[in-house]
């Protein structure tokens, strides 16, 4: 008896990941799971310099000022609340003084232009198709700061405009790097704030619009996060206690799926001696000083010093 539909999924035949790939990941908060999953097995991976960015456009504005370096002033940052705010860039970035905010965001931008031009994957998660206009520059931003919503239009972006910002992302990363290949997929996240209804929209906007541009002849892949939550974990012991997020379990298997579909047969070793380590390191022993401790610690440092001499970024 099957209890489940599920997802046909097969294994990726080309360009997949493994220990030598360079994994850039921007969107909303579910690519910050994808990426502590990365960071855990110890894979080279950048993720969301501005913080978490939800809706295309933000992303595309990410990724243009990182390719044409471009330089924050003082006219790019605000004071409200306490803090110093840019309405690119999520509110975690945000400083208490002007100067440390300027620093972090140019660094961040230096960083993205120099990642970008060296990248092999780039993952790209999308959380929600509406936005906010501020109305004083008529420009959408990343994060509102918690500014009144007075001083914002909310807009749904039509299919049309979403696509055509994610054309511009691919030419953008393209042109600095032609071998990389990009990563779509929309969040499993409901974003209820803006009503039930309105989430189903935004979601199927987002949808429609990533499989008009994704072609994977041209390196272009879509990863269904969002539809194996809503069928194969099709239950709300699934989610968090807020029943929107998708909890641990979740996350875990949405990750299995990935890692089949997309990390190499090469890099499963390593990432079994690597989960060894990491669990040896988080050990707590009932006697630090005995000998078998000791040997088990010896034991770890060997893996670790083999695995270093082969790749040189790993680091524990």
């Amino acid at each position: 008896m099957e209890l489940q539909t599920k997802l046909l999924l097969s294994s990726q035949q080309h360009h997949q990941i493994d220990y030598n790939s360079k994994i850039g990941l921007f969107g909303s908060c579910f690519s910050e799971h994808i990426a502590e999953k990365f960071n855990y097995y110890k894979f080279q991976k950048f993720d969301n310099p501005f913080g978490i960015l939800f809706h295309p456009f933000a992303i595309e504005k990410l990724i243009v000022n990182a390719i044409n370096e471009k330089q924050y002033t003082e006219n790019d940052v605000f004071f409200y609340n306490e803090q110093w705010h840019c309405f690119d860039a999520h509110s975690k970035l945000s400083r208490t003084s002007k100067e440390d905010l300027l620093q972090v965001l140019n660094a961040q931008i230096h960083t993205t232009s120099e990642f970008l031009k060296n990248a092999s994957h780039i993952i790209i998660t999308l959380g929600t198709a509406w936005t906010y206009r501020l109305i004083e520059t008529d420009n959408h931003v990343a994060n509102c700061h918690k500014v009144p919503q007075k001083k914002f239009l909310k807009e749904l972006l039509p299919v049309a405009s979403i696509a055509e910002s994610l054309e511009a992302i691919i030419s953008l990363i393209k042109s600095i790097n032609s071998k990389v290949s990009i990563l779509f997929t929309v969040s499993p996240v409901r974003h209820i704030k803006d009503g039930f209804v309105e989430n189903t929209q935004s979601k199927s906007h987002l949808i429609s619009a990533i499989h008009q541009i994704v072609e994977p002849r041209k390196q272009l892949f879509y990863f269904p996060s969002y539809e194996i939550m809503l069928d194969e974990l099709r239950d709300y012991r699934f989610y968090k206690e807020d029943m929107l997020h998708p909890n641990a379990v979740a996350i875990n298997y949405i990750w299995e799926h990935f890692f089949k579909v997309w990390i190499s047969k090469d890099a499963n070793q390593t990432m079994q001696d690597i989960e060894y380590i990491q669990k040896g390191l988080s050990h707590r022993p009932s006697n630090p000083n005995s000998e078998a401790h000791q040997l088990f610690l010896q034991k770890l440092h060997d893996k670790q010093v083999l695995l270093q001499s082969t790749f040189s970024h790993i680091q524990f």
